[in-house]
């Protein structure tokens, strides 16, 4: 588990093919190592990684074959810049909001504008996310804990301060680029237990309108 507070920015290193799937080499930064060993989970752009080497500037970690598919980690290149943070500890502050370091799709930035020193994003995110995203809930983006602005359909809007745009990799972002989107946890779980027993039929499509009226919850 991740607080979504970004601990450092790391710079990749080299990439190396290994039967399909990758071998990532991380240059960690500013972020203390001390007391990481192997096995330990640090999140990179939100990723949830395992550390399998550790060297005195930072460490190595595979990347799956669907993970590489299902999140921007295998756009990267020698030189990219990624967002780090170690996993949390129960005497880590919770300066942000629990993100398990599962990403649940990619969102594309479509618009970003200066508002006084902050900077105002507009981020598309997939439709099946869209019923996860709420007004002034919590949305992890390349591992960033953020505080959704404004929702309209799957599209949301973020302000982002200038301590963020300073330590993180947002400060690069520009409209077209592809972000990691983690939804809320609490979310998730939600859902699933308002399913109730329709949550073991495989063929249950989460929650509609029409499941919300038949149970009571909507008139």
């Amino acid at each position: 588990m991740f607080t979504g507070i970004i601990q450092s920015v790391g710079l990749i290193q080299r990439l190396e093919p290994r039967g399909g799937d990758v071998r990532l080499g991380i240059d960690t930064g500013k972020l203390p190592l001390d007391g990481v060993v192997l096995g330990d989970s640090i999140a990179v752009n939100g990723v949830c990684l395992t550390a399998v080497a550790l060297t005195e500037r930072g460490f190595a970690a595979d990347v799956s074959r669907e993970t590489l598919t299902l999140t921007t980690l295998g756009a990267l290149k020698p030189g990219s810049r990624v967002n780090l943070e170690k996993a949390l500890t129960l005497s880590t502050p919770l300066g942000g909001h629990l993100v398990s370091g599962h990403v649940d799709g990619v969102g594309t930035l479509l618009e970003r504008h200066e508002d006084a020193r902050s900077w105002r994003l507009r981020i598309q995110a997939p439709d099946e996310l869209a019923r996860y995203i709420a007004h002034k809930g919590s949305i992890c983006v390349d591992g960033t804990s953020l505080t959704v602005n404004r929702v309209e359909g799957a599209m949301f809007e973020l302000n982002i301060v200038p301590h963020t745009i300073q330590e993180t990799i947002i400060g690069d972002y520009r409209p077209g680029t592809r972000v990691n989107l983690e939804v809320d946890l609490i979310a998730r779980y939600l859902e699933r237990l308002l399913l109730g027993e329709q949550a073991a039929n495989p063929q249950a499509s989460g929650l509609t309108l029409q499941f919300l009226a038949e149970h009571g919850f909507v008139k």
